[in-house]
């Protein structure tokens, strides 16, 4: 496989109608790969529509998976892409995250691992935790690492088993930034804050940001890394195509942005005047919050991986304007 050419590989992409599930599968469809099972959760939300425009042989429900792939019934595979997960970082039930987001990861893994399949899963930024420890994508560190929530917490168990199981540098883990673009609609509180602005921006409203509760960071100066969904993916197709690369890898802009610089973006990108109002942070979410992310790229490049990072504003640009304000979703069609 080669980054720009997947057109001979049989590719699993679990959550796959999920937001960067889906945008890979578009991604591959650009590469000339339609040969792709996708696997996920429909339910009842709209993520369904996700799917429409892209090329790709079979759907499996998520349930029905192993024992189908333990059992020979969906044949071989070049590639597992594992984007499955509930990605809610405010989720209560530990249990379910353990089974979904561990379980079912270390169970995947395995039979990729017994059936030399290349294994590309998604970690989080979110296992970095406050960041005290920092945010080095070096498996040394792990041990250090402590998560603010349940969800990051899930992620890393995993990262931790695949290492202390010794098959970690066999493997591609994804430690995925704050990622924004379309295809997310379906993912309600999660959703960025291009995604939940732009309507209200159009229709003359402000823009809520979170007051801060740090002396350190002024009112909307928190920052994050932010990245465009197009680059994650081109990151991750780069390194599942990198038959030498393995391990934890960070996916991010390696440039940490404030959340007023963000919420300029969408005003930009919609010629309207800025004008943001500071709220209060819900108490139960202030221990919790990551004041500072930015991911340290240097392993990414090591790798090889040498395109440049969409901007910010670039970024924003796209996804409102040719997204977000014409209601459209990710097709290989189109760039």
């Amino acid at each position: 496989m080669k980054p720009n050419d997947f057109s001979d590989a049989r590719v699993l992409v679990t959550g796959g109608a999920g937001f960067i599930g889906s945008a890979l599968v578009w991604a591959l469809n650009r590469r000339g790969c339609d040969n792709i099972v996708v696997c996920d959760i429909l339910g009842t939300n709209e993520k369904w529509r996700n799917l429409t425009p892209l090329r790709f042989t079979d759907y499996v429900e998520a349930d029905a998976l192993l024992p189908r792939l333990q059992s020979g019934a969906l044949g071989k595979f070049d590639l597992v892409l594992h984007m499955g997960a509930c990605s809610s970082t405010t989720e209560k039930d530990a249990t379910y995250l353990a089974k979904n987001n561990y379980e079912f990861t270390k169970d995947l893994a395995h039979w990729s691992l017994a059936n030399k399949v290349r294994f590309v899963y998604a970690s989080s930024a979110a296992t970095y935790g406050d960041g005290s420890a920092g945010m080095d994508d070096d498996d040394t560190q792990l041990d250090k690492l402590r998560p603010l929530n349940m969800y990051g917490y899930s992620k890393h168990l995993f990262d931790l088993h695949a290492k202390r199981t010794g098959f970690l540098n066999k493997i591609v883990g994804l430690k995925y930034f704050n990622v924004f673009g379309p295809n997310e609609d379906h993912k309600g509180d999660m959703r960025s804050l291009v995604h939940k602005s732009t309507a209200q921006v159009q229709t003359g409203k402000l823009i809520r940001l979170f007051k801060s509760y740090r002396k350190d960071y002024k009112d909307g100066e928190q920052k994050r890394d932010f990245l465009y969904v197009k680059d994650a993916v081109a990151m991750t197709l780069h390194l599942a195509a990198t038959p030498s690369a393995g391990g934890l890898f960070n996916i991010g802009s390696g440039e940490a942005r404030t959340w007023i610089d963000l919420a300029n973006a969408v005003f930009a990108a919609l010629d309207q005047k800025p004008d943001i109002q500071f709220i209060e942070m819900p108490e139960n979410i202030r221990d919790k919050y990551q004041y500072f992310t930015q991911a340290n790229l240097g392993r990414l490049r090591a790798a090889g991986y040498a395109a440049p990072v969409i901007s910010l504003e670039d970024a924003v640009a796209d996804y409102v304007r040719n997204y977000l304000v014409p209601d459209r979703r990710l097709d290989p069609a189109v760039a």
